[in-house]
């Protein structure tokens, strides 16, 4: 049985459809076809990812929590960053030529709303941070609370092999929720005269209606963004547009 995750609002809320499994590689191919038809635009947010993550990546290695600070850190800007390519694609089905300075225009449309929902994401990149900080703490004092910190001791003990599941169980837990609330929310947001609150609703009920859907698709967002990070980089300047443009159309064959 579904959730009933009905927002409370006046009006009628979005419905949200039901979709089949190979979907996502519609989205996929879709998001392809934007990119080639608006490839500077699309690219130029490539870059600024790459630069981003760079940045991130760059900050938390001098604080010595790499890998947490910079996982939180990708969780608050990526949906929100994407918002550039979501307008693009917008435009795109619209037959509208887009540049990078055009698609800006898209988070002018609802900004207060994409600024609360930003602040939301800061509070979850926030909180992330802070459990990694604590669990380490509580389990392993003498260890950096970082993950390269904590692989690198069970290679030497399996001490600390409880710590490890608890944690990857917490961060999978936190990056499914943060998926579930934007996945749709922030096209939406875009899209829609619309508040975050009804945004993320509708995202949750588009989950819980599509739920092996969805954790495909966020297989593919995962494989794709760990493939970019893997390349120093590099690789982020192409796959988060593909996957931005995809997320829009993915969007507008969950929601009416």
């Amino acid at each position: 049985m579904g959730l009933d995750l009905t927002p409370a609002t006046h009006g009628t809320p979005p419905k949200v459809r039901r979709v089949s499994l190979d979907r996502p590689l519609s989205w996929l191919a879709a998001g392809w076809r934007d990119l080639r038809v608006n490839p500077i635009a699309s690219l130029a947010y490539g870059l600024l990812f790459a630069i981003a993550g760079d940045l991130i990546t760059i900050f938390a290695w001098r604080n010595g929590r790499m890998f947490i600070i910079a996982t939180s850190g990708f969780f608050l800007i990526a949906p929100l960053l994407a918002g550039g390519l979501y307008e693009i694609s917008r435009r795109c089905a619209a037959g509208q030529s887009s540049t990078f300075f055009s698609s800006l225009a898209g988070g002018r449309r609802n900004a207060v709303e994409l600024a609360k929902l930003g602040l939301l994401l800061a509070l979850v990149g926030l909180a992330w941070e802070r459990v990694s900080t604590l669990l380490f703490a509580l389990l392993a004092p003498a260890i950096t609370p970082d993950l390269p910190s904590l692989l690198a001791e069970i290679h030497l003990s399996t001490d600390h092999r409880d710590l490890l599941l608890i944690w990857i169980l917490c961060g999978g837990t936190l990056a499914l929720s943060v998926f579930s609330l934007t996945v749709v929310s922030v096209p939406l947001l875009l899209d829609r005269p619309i508040n975050f609150r009804t945004a993320m609703l509708t995202s949750l009920r588009a989950v819980d209606a599509n739920l092996w859907v969805m954790l495909f698709w966020g297989a593919i967002v995962v494989v794709l963004t760990a493939l970019g990070f893997l390349t120093l980089f590099f690789g982020l300047i192409v796959f988060m547009p593909l996957l931005g443009h995809a997320s829009w159309h993915a969007y507008r064959d969950l929601v009416e």
